[in-house]
């Protein structure tokens, strides 16, 4: 069985993401946090490496190969073929990405009798900035927002899983009173 782990968009919005099983909450911990100004100017959930771990999502995918599973979420995540060495993570018995996961990511996925993880591996960033940006300036990013922009980012952090509790939410939630509604 191959899957993709995921913790933001992935599980209320998977678009043309071939998920062949429900999302369950019983995936890898991982250090996620709100560190990526992405598209719309939102604050997206993304891998922080010196962050506490919480623990992710995961459903099967319905692909021959790791790397149909690979180019399947390159597309649906917008990433150009030329970046999805670096942008999207993978992990099998026999080979496995150079992103510092991969390794809990494969003990997790041998655990669970799982032959082959993908996951989106797009680095921290706020402005042109790459970089985890602080708690601070996510705050004043996201309340700056007005409009369609304010209304996205808010959609977004509502509905990101409810499991996913990490520090920057509990300020957004407190600062913004953008609290959780995801589903999971």
């Amino acid at each position: 069985m191959i899957v993709c782990i995921g913790w933001g968009s992935l599980i209320w919005c998977p678009k043309a993401l071939p998920v062949a099983s429900m999302w369950r909450s019983d995936g890898p911990d991982l250090p996620v946090e709100f560190a990526r100004e992405s598209g719309g100017r939102r604050i997206t959930l993304v891998i922080c490496n010196d962050r506490a771990a919480v623990t992710v999502l995961w459903a099967a995918l319905e692909v021959r190969t790791l790397d149909d599973a690979r180019r399947a979420l390159a597309l649906r995540e917008g990433i150009q073929p030329k970046n999805i060495r670096h942008s999207i993570g993978y992990w099998s018995p026999v080979d496995a990405s150079e992103h510092t996961e991969a390794s809990a990511i494969g003990r997790w996925a041998i655990d669970h009798d799982i032959h082959g993880v993908v996951w989106t591996a797009l680095k921290p960033k706020i402005g042109d900035d790459y970089r985890v940006p602080t708690q601070e300036e996510v705050i004043r990013h996201l309340n700056a927002l007005t409009g369609s922009d304010r209304a996205d980012a808010e959609e977004y952090v509502r509905l990101a899983p409810r499991q996913i509790v990490t520090p920057y939410r509990t300020a957004i939630e407190t600062e913004l009173g953008w609290i959780a509604s995801g589903f999971l």
